[in-house]
C-alpha cells in the first residue's frame, strides 16, 4: 500500500507532510516530536478535533481501524484492564482466542489471570493476540518493545516476524530505535519535523545514509548490536 500523500495541520500550522511505501515491513523512525505518533494517529483516525488530516493512499483495502488496521500500543500495563480477567478482554469466540494465545506462545491457563499477575513480557504478547483478533491487514506497532528488557524485546521481535509469515499482514513500526527497526523491517523511513529526510531499503540506508539525521540515529542507536543481523 502506497500513502500517496499525508498532511496535519493544527490551525494553518502544517505538522506533518510526508508519503511513504508498505511493501511488507516498513519502520517509520525518528527522534522524539518528529511526527511519528501523529502519523500513527492520523492513520487511525483517531486525531484530535482540533487537528485536520488529509489522506490521499492506494491500497487494496480500505484503511478501517478494528478491521483492516490494528495497533499494538507501546505499553501493555495501560493497555489492558487491570481489574478484567485476560479472557473477558478479547471480543472474538473462544476457539480464537485460544488460537491467538497459541500463536504467541501463551499458555491458555493465562487467559484466567488479570493482567497484574502476568509479567511485561507476557502481557506485550497478549496485546499482540488482541490486535490479531480481527485478521487485519496492516498491523501497525507503537513503539511495543520500549517497556521491555532486551532479552523479552528480543523474543517480541521473532515473534512479531513469525506472525508475519504466518498471517501475512503488512506492518508499520513506529519507532526511534534503529536497533529494533533494523531487526524487524525491510524498509526504512525516517522523518524529522514532520518530513521525509530520507527512505528506502533498510540495510542499503544503514550502510550509506545519505543525510546527517540519519546518521546521527544510527550512530545512537547502535552502541548496543545485540539484535543486529
Amino acid at each position: 500500500m502506497k500513502i500517496n500523500e499525508l498532511k496535519i495541520s493544527l490551525d494553518d500550522k502544517l505538522l506533518v507532510d510526508i508519503s511513504f511505501d508498505i511493501v511488507s515491513s516498513l519502520a517509520l523512525v525518528g527522534q522524539s516530536g518528529s511526527g511519528k505518533s501523529l502519523t500513527l494517529k492520523a492513520l487511525l483516525d483517531m486525531l484530535p478535533s482540533s487537528m485536520k488530516r488529509e489522506l490521499k493512499c492506494d491500497s487494496e483495502f480500505d484503511l478501517k481501524a478494528g478491521k483492516t488496521l490494528s495497533l499494538v500500543p507501546q505499553n501493555p500495563f495501560t493497555a489492558l484492564s487491570p481489574l478484567t480477567k485476560i479472557r473477558k478482554q478479547f471480543f472474538t469466540d473462544e476457539k480464537r482466542v485460544n488460537e491467538l494465545f497459541s500463536d504467541v506462545g501463551l499458555d491458555a491457563e493465562l487467559l484466567d489471570r488479570f493482567p497484574p499477575e502476568l509479567s511485561g513480557g507476557q502481557l506485550q504478547r497478549v496485546v499482540v493476540a488482541m490486535a490479531l483478533e480481527s485478521k487485519p491487514k496492516l498491523l501497525m506497532l507503537d513503539e511495543p518493545t520500549t517497556a521491555l528488557d532486551p532479552e523479552n524485546t528480543k523474543l517480541i521481535l521473532d515473534l512479531l516476524k513469525s506472525l508475519q509469515k504466518k498471517e501475512g499482514f503488512k506492518m508499520l513500526f513506529v519507532t526511534h530505535d534503529m536497533n529494533s527497526a533494523s531487526y524487524l523491517c525491510e524498509d526504512i523511513c525516517v522523518i524529522a519535523n514532520g518530513k521525509v529526510v530520507e527512505s528506502g531499503i533498510m540495510q542499503e540506508i544503514l550502510k550509506n545514509p545519505k543525510e546527517d539525521y540519519t546518521k546521527t540515529l544510527i550512530e545512537a542507536n547502535f552502541a548496543n548490536r545485540e539484535f543486529r543481523e
